[in-house]
């Protein structure tokens, strides 16, 4: 059964903190595992690829095969379907076409002192893309991690893909194309994850890793931050539904379902003001985990972290999604901006009936790597400036040294860092002889 909670009941708060502390994931103890593997691979470089592909993915490969050929990336992606084909075009054209708007522009600007200031924002160098590997791949992430990486600018994008038994996913290959990705290494897991933070003999090393994987994966990027950037430790996925009354709630149950779908420790909560909408939706439900073909780890995500909250108003439901932070909040209400206004914290937003979550894992343009695990509350869902850097930018004029110098100085003897003070005073005795 999932959670039902009422703000009128007298525990709701005690039972509300506890859904929200709910552990949703039980992923072994990976850390010491995946350090020695990660020191594998920096030790012995292309032979513990070579080993680790053998041992995981049953597949053999050379220092000259880690990377699929042109030639092999081409027969597999002749293969997809046309309607496949165009369908991951439009999505394409429409990830680019959203993520071209947010590139930074660069800024500057003399102040009254007349020293001039800015910021330049330029793309990192190398970025490494993870994909998860087998038939059951999502070619979708593909495009949403390759295509922001390629409007920022980044000169050298890889992928790794793992191919169990030697099977590449031709539709994932495909949307590398469609990314610009030209470098594809049939490696996964936490080997693969190193290979990009430390380089081999065949694989240079890159500046960031994005994309998502298994606990292996998660826990292989903790270990090589510092050493490279990351985009974020995806938990698993989130979806909250504020519906009021006045909504289908067969719509409203397969939204719940989308990501309840994705794995048993996803989570699918309903707010709403009305008990007779919450009981149809949840009947729906009910009917749907008797023929989605993923009913039984939909079921498992649903009756163990699905929750159902009933609210007086939707000022009350507006306070409860910021304390939830969601990675995805779709507002099923009749002023569905206005409640979006009112509310701070969430990865990515749906507004009305007409827009649910699922397009925007596909082809809306806004990006689905999104934060989860209430991390909303601090963080952005991926996007161009994730490749960028910003680096800033200062000029002083003699003039501008003179105005402001003193105050450089007499701050770094409060710190009693005598250099810091003695490289502008020694400039500024220049000025006044």
């Amino acid at each position: 059964m999932p959670h039902f909670l009422n703000t009128e009941d007298a525990d709701f708060e005690d039972r509300f903190r506890a859904l929200l502390s709910l552990k949703r994931e039980d992923a072994p103890d990976v850390a010491a595992s995946v350090a020695d593997i990660v020191q594998d691979v920096r030790t012995r470089g292309d032979a513990a690829l070579i080993d680790l592909t053998r041992k995981y993915d049953r597949f053999e490969v050379t220092p000259a095969t880690l990377a699929l050929s042109k030639a092999e990336i081409d027969a597999a992606v002749a293969k997809v379907p046309a309607a496949e084909r165009q369908a991951l075009q439009v999505a394409a054209e429409r990830i680019r076409a959203y993520h071209e708007r947010q590139k930074p522009a660069n800024e500057s600007w003399t102040d009254r002192s007349g020293a001039m200031l800015g910021w330049r924002w330029t793309a990192v160098s190398a970025a490494g893309l993870y994909v998860p590997g087998g038939l059951a791949t999502y070619p979708s992430s593909v495009l949403m991690n390759a295509i922001p990486a390629q409007v920022a600018g980044v000169e050298r994008l890889v992928m790794c893909v793992p191919t169990p038994d030697g099977l590449a996913n031709p539709l994932v290959l495909l949307a590398a194309k469609l990314s610009g990705i030209e470098t594809i290494y049939r490696i996964g897991g936490a080997q693969a994850i190193a290979a990009l933070a430390y380089g081999t003999e065949t694989i240079a090393p890159v500046d960031k890793i994005t994309g998502p994987g298994n606990a292996y994966v998660a826990a292989a990027k903790r270990h090589v931050f510092g050493r490279v950037g990351i985009d974020n430790i995806a938990g698993p996925s989130e979806i909250l539904v504020i519906a009021d009354g006045d909504n289908d709630p067969d719509w409203i149950a397969l939204d719940l379902l989308s990501q309840a779908e994705h794995d048993q420790s996803a989570q699918a909560i309903l707010i709403t003001t009305d008990p007779t909408f919450a009981e149809l939706v949840v009947d729906a439900i009910n009917q749907y985990l008797q023929v989605l073909e993923r009913r039984d780890i939909a079921r498992a995500s649903w009756e163990s972290n699905g929750a159902v909250i009933l609210v007086q108003n939707l000022g009350e439901a507006a306070a409860l999604a910021d304390d939830i932070a969601a990675e995805h909040l779709e507002l099923c209400v009749a002023n569905p901006e206005s409640l979006a206004g009112n509310i701070t914290h969430a990865g990515a937003i749906f507004l009305g009936p007409w827009t649910p979550e699922a397009i925007g894992d596909y082809v809306a343009g806004p990006n689905h790597v999104l934060p989860t695990a209430r991390s909303a509350r601090f963080s952005s869902g991926l996007g161009v400036l994730d490749f960028m850097k910003r680096t800033t930018i200062t000029r002083m004029t003699p003039g501008a040294l003179a105005d402001i110098g003193p105050a450089a100085e007499t701050l770094a003897a409060a710190e009693s860092l005598q250099a810091h003070g003695l490289s502008v005073a020694a400039r500024l005795r220049r000025l006044n002889e």
